[in-house]
């Protein structure tokens, strides 16, 4: 409880820099809107507008101030405007509607758990050969930081270009994108955490005549799970980026990647931004299942704090 009122106080500062940011960025359209209507407002001339920033032509034109939280079509759309459309959007909609964004999260959402299971599933596999395998720590391990150094927004499509030539479309090109996102966290906290126990805790097993096997098994595994949680969070939230980004490429109709589209083809920035919302609500979800098993699956170890 003692964690809620800074939370509340940075959520306020959030929100009234956000009013405070919408209304030089929005002023333009108002006052262009109030000259269509016969208003009066100054500067009068467009020219003269360009001249000045936002806030010197709010200052000028205080009645304008109101409808730039209000418009159909803002640069910035308001706090509430934002609110309003993921209300409408879930809430208000049937979920097998094409404008609900329960829908189109749900589309997102396939993607990404098959996605974090395909790279969970290999950053797993790749962290054990890493640390039982000299030749695959000197080989594997320098190709898998290598990897993550091509932007995903240049791969991705030639994963789908290529994907779709030999006719595999639909939800696995994007579950592909979403695991070469996830596994890299996975394989880096996982050879992390395998490679934890201390030198004294190996030669006790040793002693113990333990083979590899149970040395994993009973210590490496036990070991690593902090580790392999930790990346397993950061994991979860770069599949559902991997997600959204294999949506783009190929003109989307479906899914939290085709929402932002569309916004962006029709100039519906508070669709943008809910769809936006929508995926961060989604991440913070998934991030926080993680983090229930993690307790979960800890306290039953005898590993939790």
């Amino acid at each position: 409880m003692r964690s809620v009122p800074p939370v509340l106080s940075v959520l306020f500062a959030i929100i009234v820099l956000w009013y405070g940011a919408a209304i030089p960025m929005n002023i333009h359209q108002s006052l262009t809107d109030a000259e269509r209507a016969g208003q009066t407002v100054a500067p009068a001339t467009a020219s003269a507008r360009r001249d000045l920033s936002g806030w010197s032509l709010a200052l000028g034109n205080p009645g304008a101030v109101t409808t730039v939280f209000n418009q159909d079509r803002p640069r910035l759309p308001a706090p509430h405007q934002v609110v309003a459309e993921l209300w409408q959007t879930t809430i208000e909609k049937k979920i097998t509607s094409k404008r609900s964004l329960v829908f189109h999260g749900w589309i997102t959402l396939s993607a990404t758990l098959l996605g974090f299971a395909i790279g969970t599933g290999l950053g797993i596999l790749l962290a054990v050969g890493i640390v039982y395998s000299r030749a695959m720590d000197m080989s594997v391990m320098p190709w898998a930081i290598a990897s993550q150094t091509i932007p995903i927004l240049a791969i991705a499509p030639m994963i789908i270009v290529v994907l779709n030539s030999v006719g595999v479309q639909g939800l696995l090109p994007k579950a592909i994108i979403s695991a070469y996102l996830s596994f890299f966290p996975v394989v880096v906290g996982m050879v992390k955490g395998l490679r934890a126990p201390e030198v004294m805790q190996l030669d006790l097993l040793r002693t113990y005549s333990a083979s590899r096997n149970e040395t994993f098994w009973k210590l490496r595994l036990p070991a690593s799970m902090p580790y392999l949680f930790a990346s397993l969070k950061v994991g979860i939230a770069a599949s559902l980026v991997g997600a959204i980004v294999g949506e783009l490429p190929t003109g989307a109709v479906r899914g939290l990647g085709a929402r932002l589209l569309a916004g962006s083809y029709y100039g519906q920035t508070v669709q943008i931004w809910s769809a936006l919302f929508a995926a961060a609500i989604l991440a913070a979800t998934l991030v926080w299942i993680v983090s229930v098993i993690e307790r979960a699956t800890l306290k039953r170890m005898g590993l939790s704090r």
